[in-house]
């Protein structure tokens, strides 16, 4: 027969034959953020002969599938043909759509699937099956027919759910783009991406004069975020603009079912409002589906097939059934892979969880999955835990922060009316403290810690006392140190009561380093030693390696770097054999320290730059703040101002982060330090950072107390008496977010000066030369408003860099190679 030949025009809306009575449907608004898309669509139909757009209800599959049929439809000779089956709800009726949508002749004898065979099987056709997944069973039967008589024909197909049709290619339409929400950006560049340029271009039609801005760019970058960038939610969202201000639409998105209704009055039923799609998805599931899906909304951002076996299975849900139903519930695009990195991980989308969340309220099992997830979640907290000191420590805290939303859901649930469980809650949260320590969410930890030992009700006393430990460690980080104390102070009592030694020389270990950080440096070197008899009398060489590095630490505090060397290259070791991130990145820290202070400046470099790399190889913020502190301070000390500035900058960014009083003092004195060419700037951060200490009751340590004189001097010189007491007072009258602020502004750089031979800074040519006049050490720090001690450590600089073992020595070479 004559195969079906278009009439002209656009062949996505022309027929092949006349009378025909289907066909792509003209659209009235604009089509947002989809070029990529299309030209991948528009790619595979070029490969394949079966394409089936995937996606959950309300991702665009129609809109995508119409405007790629759009690009591609003047390959096809004999035309395309749109079959819309949202209207159709019985599967007997779909072969007679098809014929229709073709323009099959009636014949008698025929029936509507011959006749459409009959139509396509000599001709190049574009057939769209639009909406199958209620028919699912009906379309992939005549999907395969059509396919197999008709050898110019290609199917297009969208659904929430596969055809499973032999030679079907599937292609799930992600979310529309969206920015990084942590990432503060320009609105012109925000419109760049898809979810917010389709919210706002709806919320402009709602509300005329509606426009993208500074004051409401964040809460709508939060709306396209809470709502995965799915184009209906998105809409739908955009349409309460004209009632509410998107700061309101983003707060009432807890709700986000009864907020996203009254969709347009032209879209099919189950586009009207969000709820209407999730239920057209939910009516088409078997029970046991029904039953699972509910229960996956306990998971809070994503869950492994093990997790969802633990959980989920039970009462009248098999567990070796629950990986079939899931990869049912995968297929019909209620549920995404996320992660197929060594193990698959799944996700339920937000709104998807939400309604998923209110069936499970419905239902009587709601208590009971609960439970059953907190009590799952203690256990892999619990196995977690000693794989984070060793090499298997990246992965693991990796794994942790992987489930961080599950492990938050859980403790939740321990904490609150619904649990009320004492003894989940201490477990729990005394098997994550660590982790809350290395990946810097303290005060997450430390609320979590406090409302688990403030539960009444029976719980295991070494359970309780290891969460009063790690109580103590996050107060400690927290700078709380009367707080950190008491609860170290329980927790070593406890521990010593059930004859805990391990326990008893962690609480040690930590009550030195509370002293430490006081001030205290006897008493800290007092708990450390003792705690390190006891690692050793237990055979812990790993826990004794980091008492020796705390001891090694106080003594880099006290300037006594020989003895940090002495006991942070023993613990390097250990960490290195190990395996150990922390630790290796700690040992580091100190080594460098120590040379940077000792005079070694290019070894503090090798040594520092390791640690900050090891650092962020496992996420540990706390050694990466330090690391770039103390680069910072090499910088400033080999002459590199705008370097020093950098650095600094990006370690007092981390340590506000972490809440750490004690270290943000520190480094506002070394960036005020730095910034010499404003002194007033440079006093006021003196000033904010002296009464942040007397507020920690935390001293100055002996080896930082040089470099802040000298900037303290630099600066009452450059201002003299009166303004720089004025200007050190305005900056002890600022708050920590306004010093914070102060600090984080860049300084101007310096104007450049000639390289210095030698590698010598143009500080230590200064010293080089007046210690070549005659000048003791006490005459040149007063010469160029430095200490005595500062003066000591740039002549040991400069006789290693010269290569010279005194001061006359150096003065002589400095003479002979024309340095002064």
């Amino acid at each position: 027969m004559t195969a079906p030949r278009s009439t002209g025009g656009n062949p996505t809306r022309t027929f092949a034959r006349p009378g025909r009575t289907g066909g792509s449907p003209l659209q009235l608004s604009s089509f947002v953020g989809r070029e990529r898309e299309i030209g991948e669509v528009e790619h595979l139909l070029e490969q394949t002969r079966l394409l089936t757009l995937t996606g959950s209800g309300g991702a665009g599959k129609t809109r995508l599938a119409l405007a790629a049929v759009d690009r591609v439809a003047y390959r096809f000779a004999d035309g395309v043909a749109w079959v819309w089956l949202s209207g159709i709800s019985e599967g007997d009726l779909v072969p007679g759509a098809v014929a229709s949508a073709v323009g099959a002749r009636e014949a008698p004898g025929l029936s509507p699937v011959e006749s459409a065979v009959e139509c396509l099987e000599d001709g190049e056709f574009l057939l769209v099956l639009d909406n199958c997944e209620h028919l699912v069973e009906e379309c992939a039967a005549l999907a395969d027919l059509l396919l197999r008589s008709c050898p110019g024909l290609k199917l297009l197909t969208t659904s929430r759910e596969l055809l499973n049709v032999a030679g079907e290619v599937a292609w799930r339409v992600p979310s529309l783009s969206l920015p990084d929400p942590k990432s503060a950006q320009d609105p012109a560049d925000l419109l760049r991406f898809g979810a917010v340029r389709l919210f706002v271009e709806r919320a402009a039609a709602a509300a005329p004069g509606f426009a993208l801005d500074k004051d409401n760019a964040a809460a709508v970058v939060d709306v396209c975020e809470r709502l995965d960038g799915i184009p209906l939610a998105i809409e739908l969202a955009a349409a309460r603009v004209k009632v509410l201000s998107v700061e309101q639409v983003d707060r009432r998105l807890d709700d986000a079912l009864g907020l996203l209704t009254e969709g347009r009055r032209s879209a099919v039923p189950r586009h009207r409002t969000l709820r209407g799609a999730l239920d057209w998805s939910h009516e088409l599931l078997p029970e046991q589906e029904r039953v699972l899906f509910r229960r996956l909304a306990v998971f809070v951002d994503g869950f492994g097939i093990g997790m969802a076996e633990k959980v989920c299975a039970g009462d009248g849900l098999e567990e070796d059934a629950v990986l079939l139903l899931l990869s049912r519930l995968v297929d019909k695009s209620l549920v995404y892979v996320v992660d197929r990195d060594g193990e698959a991980r799944y996700r339920l989308l937000a709104m998807v969880r939400q309604y998923a969340q209110e069936k499970l309220g419905y239902s009587s099992e709601g208590p009971g999955i609960r439970r059953r997830h907190a009590a799952s979640f203690v256990e892999f907290a619990e196995r977690a835990e000693p794989e984070l000191l060793g090499a298997g420590q990246e992965a693991w805290l990796d794994r942790l922060e992987s489930d961080l939303g599950n492990l938050r859901a859980a403790m939740g649930w321990a904490l609150g009316p619904a649990g009320r469980d004492a003894e989940t809650g201490l477990r729990l949260a005394g098997a994550l403290w660590r982790f809350c320590y290395l990946r810097g969410h303290y005060g997450q930890g430390r609320g979590w810690l406090e409302g688990a030992l403030a539960l009444e009700g029976p719980a295991p006393a070494a359970a309780r006392a290891k969460a009063l430990t790690g109580a103590g460690v996050l107060a400690l980080l927290r700078c709380d140190y009367e707080r950190a104390e008491e609860r170290l102070g329980e927790g070593l009592t406890l521990h010593r009561e059930l004859g805990d030694r391990p326990g008893e020389a962690s609480a040690l270990q930590m009550l030195g380093s509370v002293a430490r950080e006081r001030g205290r440096y006897a008493r800290a070197e007092a708990y450390h030693e003792e705690s390190l008899a006891l690692w050793r009398g237990l055979g812990d060489g790993y826990e004794a390696a980091r008492s020796l590095n705390y001891l090694g630490f106080v003594a880099w505090l006290q300037e006594k770097y020989a003895r940090t060397v002495e006991l942070c290259e023993s613990s390097l070791e250990t960490f290195r054999d190990l395996g150990d991130a922390e630790g290796v990145t700690w040992a580091l820290i100190n080594l460098g320290s120590a040379a940077l202070y000792g005079g070694e400046p290019d070894r503090a470099r090798t040594l520092l730059e390791e640690a900050l790399s090891a650092a962020r190889r496992v996420g540990y913020r706390e050694g990466v703040a330090w690391s770039l502190n103390q680069l910072g301070a090499a910088a400033h000390r080999s002459g590199d101002g705008p370097g020093a500035g950098k650095m600094l900058r990006e370690s007092l960014k981390v340590h506000r982060e972490l809440g750490d009083r004690w270290r943000i003092a520190s480094v506002i004195e070394g960036l005020a330090t730095a910034a010499r060419v404003l002194p007033e700037r440079s006093a006021r951060l003196f000033g904010a950072a002296e009464a942040l200490r007397e507020s920690l009751s935390a001293p100055i340590p002996p080896v930082e107390r040089a470099d802040r004189d000298d900037g303290l001097a630099a600066a009452r010189a450059a201002l003299g008496e009166e303004r720089f007491e004025k200007a050190l007072a305005a900056g002890r009258a600022v708050g920590l977010e306004e010093a914070t602020a102060l600090a984080m502004q860049e300084a101007p750089a310096p104007r450049s000066a000639a390289p210095m031979p030698h590698g010598l800074s143009a500080r230590e040519v200064e010293v080089l030369g007046l210690v070549a006049e005659g000048l003791t050490n006490a005459e040149v720090a007063e010469k160029l408003f430095l200490s005595p001690r500062t003066v000591g450590h740039h002549l040991r600089t400069i006789y290693r860099k010269l290569g010279v073992p005194s001061r006359a020595a150096a003065a002589k070479a400095a003479l002979e190679r024309g340095l002064i």
